[in-house]
């Protein structure tokens, strides 16, 4: 991490607590973070806990950072951005609103050209997340990098090419978690329904998760030849796969993240359409 540089954040909700977590653990100063919400409460409990300047509305300070963060709910982004426009110095931006284009963002300010869109998920809070970059064409390498390892510090990263594709990372990764949980649901309540304490069907099945994850994660064999060699014909697991496969139930979750991914795109679409 570039130790030195000065970051802005408008908007200090959940994901913008994460990213400063992660910065000042990676070595960023607290002096060089600055954090602008209207809400009071919320900066006063950044100020406590992470020793970082505030403020309740977009000013000069602005002017001095090296990247500012757009860290607002995406129907906010084009009245903040409004807003940030006289302050802008060259600094990148990096956006994380769901579902606003870049290629929008620009357009308001203008025509900006420093401007790198990104995704990250939840995860993120707790130092696990993964994060899709896309950034403009005039955005330099050195930028981008700074983008990159601001992000890293709450998790991997990886670029996309076509902004497009920031829609698809939504849909697996920005809205991944939420699968996950919902599965884990399912799995909690069979067990209940099976036998097991409501605390043992939420350990077996959170450790389960966790511990295939790492395995995939770690192995140098892709999914399908794990999921094959827990699955003997005739045993538990085939008779679980069977009945998955008989309800067509790997179907319906890519139809699942195939229409997440259609909503991201349509978002930014009606996002876009704000002048």
């Amino acid at each position: 991490m570039q130790n030195k540089l000065k970051i802005g954040f408008i908007g200090g909700g959940n994901m913008a607590v994460a990213l400063i977590t992660g910065l000042l653990q990676a070595g960023t100063s607290a002096q060089d973070i600055h954090v602008v919400d209207v809400n009071q409460a919320m900066l006063a409990r950044l100020e406590t806990e992470f020793n970082v300047s505030t403020s309740l509305m977009i000013d000069a300070k602005l002017q001095h950072m090296d990247v500012i963060v757009l860290a607002v709910k995406p129907q906010q982004l084009r009245d903040v951005v409004g807003e940030l426009a006289v302050h802008l110095r060259q600094q990148l931006l990096i956006s994380i609103a769901a579902g606003i284009r870049a290629i929008d963002i620009s357009r308001w300010l203008n025509s900006y050209p420093r401007i790198v869109r990104v995704m990250p998920n939840t995860p993120a809070l707790i130092g696990k997340g993964v994060t899709g970059l896309f950034a403009l064409p005039e955005v330099t390498v050195a930028e981008k990098q700074c983008a990159d390892e601001i992000l890293r510090a709450v998790g991997s990263t990886s670029w996309v090419h076509e902004e497009k594709l920031i829609d698809v990372v939504t849909a697996i990764s920005g809205s991944g978690p939420a699968y996950v949980f919902y599965f884990i649901e399912a799995m909690q309540q069979a067990a209940q329904e099976l036998g097991l304490s409501p605390e043992q069907g939420t350990q077996f099945a959170i450790a389960t998760f966790e511990g295939a994850a790492q395995l995939a994660m770690h192995s140098d064999e892709n999914v399908t030849i794990l999921r094959e060699r827990v699955t003997s014909k005739g045993g538990t697991t085939y008779a679980a796969l069977s009945s998955l496969e008989a309800d067509d139930v790997k179907g319906k979750i890519i139809t699942a993240i195939k229409a997440a991914a259609a909503r991201a795109t349509e978002l930014g679409e009606e996002f876009g359409r704000q002048d």
